[in-house]
């Protein structure tokens, strides 16, 4: 075999195991480089700001949601529990006497006529002597998160329930810790001047207002339901009806309500 034969096969030879290699690397970098098409898990675990709200053992994600279909009102077993009518740690027990009243017995124990019948699924005010109602211990406050548009209901310092609502457009909901000052069933709007009456189409207010210590804000229902999950509001906290109504349960003049972006 003459020399420069050898060297065209070796040259070949060469060639060939480069091209085999080539295409090795090729496929490794394709596969450790391509863009994952698997969205990573976004989970805002703990704010110091809220004390804990966000906690993953509670299954509750309040991560940036990348679509309204995701944007949905969740409970949690603890808030089950709490409006069953069963005992539990959280709970006393209290046998009705003479002259007793829920408004009494509510104000007694610093909780609401409201709270008292849907724990106790009563249908009316009317109550017997040796009843036994079931009262709660916990102590309720309220977060919202503009960011998120969600309102956390929240008990003991426990999560009890988040809500989807709106905030204000222009970062108009003030920043804070404030108080529960008044609740109104029914309100009526006052704007620039104007009474506007419940049931009006123009009255934005909805079923229910809780009042803060701001002046002028408060977390109210709504007229228009399909606007929730935005920052569209004048400044106030929107609530789906039913929604604010059952919020109204748990809450009385003095309850903690932080806001935070």
């Amino acid at each position: 075999m003459s020399g420069r034969g050898f060297l065209n096969k070796k040259s070949v030879l060469i060639f060939g195991a480069g091209i085999v290699l080539g295409a090795v690397v090729f496929a490794w970098a394709s596969v450790s480089f391509r863009p994952s098409t698997q969205t990573p898990p976004m989970v805002r675990l703990r704010s110091p700001q809220v004390g804990g709200v966000f906690t993953a053992a509670q299954a509750i994600s309040y991560a940036p949601l990348p679509g309204a279909e995701l944007l949905q009102t969740r409970d949690t077993p603890l808030f089950r529990s709490l409006l069953s009518k069963e005992p539990d740690a959280r709970s006393m027990l209290y046998a009705v006497k003479k002259g007793d009243s829920l408004t009494a017995i509510a104000k007694a124990h610093g909780t609401t006529v409201e709270l008292l019948k849907r724990i106790n699924a009563l249908a009316s005010d009317k109550l017997s002597i040796g009843q036994t109602l079931k009262l709660t211990n916990t102590k309720f406050n309220i977060v919202v998160d503009k960011s998120q548009n969600t309102l956390i209901l929240k008990g003991d310092e426990e999560v009890l329930k988040s809500y989807v609502v709106s905030t204000g457009t222009h970062n108009s909901t003030p920043v804070g810790v404030f108080k529960v000052t008044d609740k109104l069933v029914n309100p009526t709007w006052y704007k620039s001047g104007a009474v506007v009456p419940y049931g009006s189409p123009d009255n934005v207010l909805g079923t229910r207002w809780i009042g803060l210590t701001q002046k002028g804000y408060g977390i109210h229902g709504t007229t228009e339901p399909d606007t929730l999950g935005q920052q569209i509001t004048a400044g106030c906290v929107r609530m789906k009806n039913e929604e604010v109504e059952e919020l109204y349960a748990f809450v009385v003049p003095g309850t903690e309500v932080t806001i935070v972006d």
